[in-house]
């Protein structure tokens, strides 16, 4: 059966944000042509298809990969298309006719064992300092202020990233796309970044999350390397529900130091 392409009107959640490659002035600086909608909002979009396809098992055990390649631009149409082959969608972004994201989604006949006391539970820093080669230094763990979001901010992000499932709101459970943004919450707890940008993301699920759940990220910096002029960072996290309930194992790469801030 043919994966039905999905478009959305992307939205730019984040132009307050602390991170300035979400706004149009500063974006325009590092060569793109307005604020970039963060990559854990398209990875949301990603999450559309293989939700459709595979519902609640998807969300309990699913596992997606993504590459952000292009920007995509807050106002913007971006095209979805899935195509199965053996078991696993391959998933694209298009908008303003060019390639933008890439991405991987299958279904685990069972989500992989995991154990959470592997990964050390630690609180955010007390105090965020400007970021620099120690904020992130591989073998640190890092932990994230708890995050819920019930009632309104949970339909308010369904809104946000233009999910059109019912499943949620019928089932009160949590969009995967809110774990994907606890991971950006590992990076931005922990250091006061300037303008910088989400790369990539694996993640393997262990249960919906349920709506109003407090979530929080145990991460362990697993790389912090040069590439290009850029500074690099990756971490291998759980994100947990509650305190105790592994929501999903999380693979999130990201540059925290763009090269134009390197040079500066």
């Amino acid at each position: 059966m043919p994966i039905e392409p999905y478009r959305v009107q992307a939205y730019n959640t984040a132009k307050q944000s602390e991170n300035k490659m979400h706004d149009d002035t500063v974006a325009k600086r590092f060569g793109f042509s307005g604020g970039l909608v963060p990559g854990v909002n398209v990875m949301a979009y990603m999450m559309h298809q293989p939700v459709a396809k595979w519902g609640r098992a998807f969300l309990e055990r699913g596992l997606i990969e993504a590459r952000f390649v292009k920007p995509v631009y807050d106002g913007e149409l971006a095209e979805l298309t899935a195509e199965e082959d053996n078991g696993v969608l391959s998933i694209e972004v298009q908008s303003r006719g060019q390639l933008c994201a890439t991405g991987t989604a299958s279904l685990p006949v069972s989500a992989p064992a995991v154990s959470i006391a592997d990964y050390q539970e630690v609180a955010a820093v007390a105090e965020r300092k400007p970021v620099n080669a120690s904020s992130y230094e591989v073998g640190k763990w890092l932990g994230t202020t708890p995050r819920d979001w019930a009632g309104e901010a949970a339909t308010g992000y369904l809104a946000d990233i233009r999910e059109t499932d019912t499943i949620y709101a019928r089932e009160g459970l949590g969009h995967p796309g809110l774990l994907q943004r606890m991971m950006n919450r590992v990076l931005v707890d922990n250091a006061i970044l300037g303008p910088w940008i989400h790369v990539g993301s694996r993640m393997q699920l262990f249960s919906a999350a349920k709506a109003g759940d407090v979530i929080t990220a145990r991460a362990k910096v697993i790389g912090n390397y040069d590439k290009k002029g850029h500074h690099f960072v990756e971490l291998d996290a759980l994100v947990v529900g509650n305190g105790k309930t592994p929501l999903a194992h999380c693979h999130h790469i990201a540059i925290y130091q763009p090269r134009e801030q390197v040079a500066a």
